[in-house]
């Protein structure tokens, strides 16, 4: 396994956080457009709806810096890829009552905030640049 990815536990944690991303671009999808929610008589926040998006556009990016900066071109491909496949599998066997709402946007803002502190904590010394 060294031959094709020398870093594992990197490989591991981007493994963990771009599934994360997946997972909650799909809960967030629900969200959007924001009269849809409002339609289907949910209660929706637009503000909450914005900083969830906000929030995933930084996770996002700091997820593929952190795989940039620690793993090969080749292995970042390859499990981005399979998130983005196997993703919507896991979160299709949520009950409904998980997939939107404003409850859902509170509790995926602090998932999304405790993920960056933990990619933080994971990789400081390769995204101490972006800071």
């Amino acid at each position: 396994m060294a031959a094709i990815e020398p870093n594992i536990a990197a490989l591991i944690w981007f493994a963990l956080f771009s599934t994360l991303c997946c997972i909650g671009f799909l809960v967030l999808s629900g969200s959007f457009p924001l009269k849809v929610a409002r339609e289907r008589g949910q209660a929706s926040s637009a503000a909450l709806a914005l900083f969830n998006g906000a929030l995933m556009l930084v996770f996002v990016g700091l997820t593929l810096a952190f795989g940039l900066a620690e793993l090969r071109i080749t292995s970042v491909i390859v499990v981005a890829g399979l998130a983005f496949l196997l993703a919507p599998a896991s979160f299709e066997i949520w009950p409904e009552r998980w997939k939107d709402g404003r409850t859902v946007l509170a509790i995926m803002a602090l998932a999304q905030l405790g993920a960056i502190t933990a990619l933080y904590g994971v990789g400081g010394g390769s995204l101490a640049p972006l800071v």
